[in-house]
Formats: structure tokens, sequence, C-alpha cells
């Protein structure tokens, strides 16, 4: 197996699943290594926040335990309207360095929090139509976030070498499984439990990034409140299991209703980035996390928006080995896109 490998694994902490993902760099390309998931209760991480500690640390535990993890060191993806801002932004050239050391003077008039809370990064993108500008991502993170989520890692035995954004993570999933066509607008979409991540690209570059506090888990408290049942129950309704007592057309239904809320969220987004950008349409929306596998939630989407929605494949050139389950793999692999994209990242690379 991996026996000696240095090679780091991409964490994907969500609050309903934990994700994880190492893949191996080989001649012929990328070879999955490792991959694995662990349900976890609903109440450890509510909108990104960590709210009980000491059960997340007891669950990262149990997930590396259940997926052998080998290596120590682990990519770490973050998200969440309230903590973390992108901006694209337009700014004098100059050179890499002279932006670093300028940076958080730039930055105060886009971040609307105290420069000093927060983390920042870069990155430039090249330069503008207009002589003497360039375009450059402007990251900004909570440090508090941040310190919380590494204090855990580190809690549960592994070294986090990178923190990552999980829209970008998903845009290092896309690069190595889709090919990149010039002017192409794609909208990568990744529906977690209370998040949605958008990363729209043109020609493969992020142009459009939006984080937003809905997520499938209305379709569990839509599915409660309806034919008040336990948590438990109504997450199996939602994956399209049946439960006695209660009709697969009933539940359907309200599985339905639910999807124009997280469609109507999605439209909105797509929309404003429509309105920012001489109204340049989207060619192709890429979905990924649970919210994927909602059944039929790719086709009504498509057909609200009037999009080509499909689901994204995470391990589509990625090599897996026979000793996986490659059904179960197949299964899951939307929830993998951003563990995938964290598992990816080096240190050192940008």
């Amino acid at each position: 197996m991996i026996f000696g490998s240095k090679g780091s694994i991409g964490l994907d902490i969500g609050s309903s699943y934990f994700k994880v993902v190492q893949v191996k760099d080989t001649k012929k390309g990328y070879e999955l290594e490792l991959f694995d998931t662990l349900l976890v209760a609903p109440e450890i991480i509510v909108d990104g926040a960590i709210i009980d500690s000491l059960r997340l640390v007891e669950a990262l535990k149990e997930l590396t335990k259940k997926a052998r993890v080998k290596t120590k060191d682990a990519v770490i993806g973050i998200s969440g309207h309230a903590s973390v801002i992108i901006k694209r932004i337009s700014l004098n050239e100059m050179s890499e360095d002279e932006l670093a050391e300028s940076i958080k003077f730039e930055a105060e008039q886009y971040v609307p929090f105290d420069i000093e809370d927060v983390n920042l990064d870069f990155q430039i993108l090249g330069p503008r139509e207009e002589p003497g500008q360039m375009d450059v991502i402007l990251v900004a993170v909570k440090k508090d976030i941040i310190n919380e989520y590494v204090a855990v890692v580190k809690e549960a035995g592994l070294n986090p070498i990178i923190v990552d954004v999980a829209a970008f993570a998903l845009e290092n999933m896309y690069e190595i499984n889709y090919e990149i066509e010039p002017n192409r607008n794609v909208a990568l979409v990744n529906i977690g439990a209370s998040t949605i991540n958008i990363n729209i690209l043109k020609g493969g570059v992020s142009v459009f990034t939006r984080d937003s506090s809905l997520g499938s888990n209305l379709y569990t408290e839509a599915i409660q409140k309806e034919f008040s049942i336990t948590y438990e129950n109504a997450e199996r309704l939602k994956r399209g299991e049946a439960i006695e007592g209660v009709s697969p057309g009933d539940a359907y239904a309200v599985v339905m209703n639910t999807s124009e809320d997280l469609i109507n969220e999605i439209g909105r987004s797509l929309d404003y980035y429509k309105s920012t950008t001489l109204h340049e349409d989207i060619d192709e929306v890429i979905l990924s996390g649970g919210g994927a596998l909602i059944k039929d939630f790719p086709r009504v989407l498509s057909e609200k928006i009037g999009v080509e929605s499909k689901v994204a494949e995470p391990f589509k050139n990625i090599s897996i080995p026979t000793k996986f389950d490659v059904s179960y793999i197949q299964e899951m692999a939307p929830m993998a896109a951003i563990a995938v994209g964290l598992a990816l990242r080096r240190p050192g690379d940008r």
C-alpha cells in the first residue's frame, strides 16, 4: 500500500460528513491511495463554526483510524460566508514581492473586519486591458476560525501543513479532471450540509466565488418537520431510502419542494455574476457535495436555470487500484470533490 509514503491527505471537515483523500503522483498521472468518509453528529459543526471541539477531535481520530491514514500531514479547507472573504480586485501593476509588502494596505478597503484579525493571501491573475493594471484574487480568513480548525486537527494527531479555501479546492479538482476551454464559463457548485460553495471559472481561471449559508440540511429539516420523524430517518429519506410509515411519493414531494429553495439560491448567485460581467452566460454547472446526490436535483436545476448541469467526477482522471471498492467510490464521488482538491495541494504551490 503506502508504506513509507510521505504524501499529505486532503481532509474535508464538513458539518455532516468528514472526507479524507490521498493521491500520489506517478509517471502515468495521479493514483488514489486512500479514500474514506465518516458520518458525524449534526451539532459538532454548525454553519462552519466548531461547536464541540472534543467530539470533533474524537471524530477525526475515528476517521483516520477507519481510513488507515499513515501520514500525519494534512491539507484542510475552510469555507463560510461569515468568515471567508474572496475578492477579485484591480491594482496597479507590481511584482509579487511588492504586493506581498503592501497587501495589508491594499486589502483594508475590501475586508469588512479589522485587518489584524485576518490572515491574508493573494494570487496575481495577470494584466488587465487597461495599461498598468492587473487582476488579483484577494483572500481573507478570520484568524480565530483558522486557529480553531488547526488546533483540533493537531489535537487529533495530524499536522496541518496547508489551510486552503473550499472554493479553490473545487478548482484544483476541476483542473485535473476536465478539459479547460478558453472563454467558457463553468460554475462549480458544491452543496454541502450547511454551505453552498460556488466558484465560477472562465477559461479555467476563477472569476467569481461565493459561499452561501444554505445546504442539504434543508431537506433533512423539512422532512423531519413534515413527518415528525428522527434526524436519522429524515437523512435516510433524503437519500432516497425507504422507511416504515412514510410513502416514497410523499417524501419525494417534500424533497422537490425543498430543492426549489436551493435552486433559487444558486440561481441568484449566477444572476449576480451575470449582472457584474456584461451579462456573460454560464455555459455549464458542475455539481458536487451531498446535494448533488439528491434524486433528480441536477435535472431540475438544469430546467430551472436553463444551463446544463452535471454531477462532478472527482476521480475521473485519478487511477483507482483494484484494492478499492469501485462501486462505493463511484457512489460517494460527488461528496469527495473538495477533499480531492485539497489532496492535490503541495507545500509551496499557489
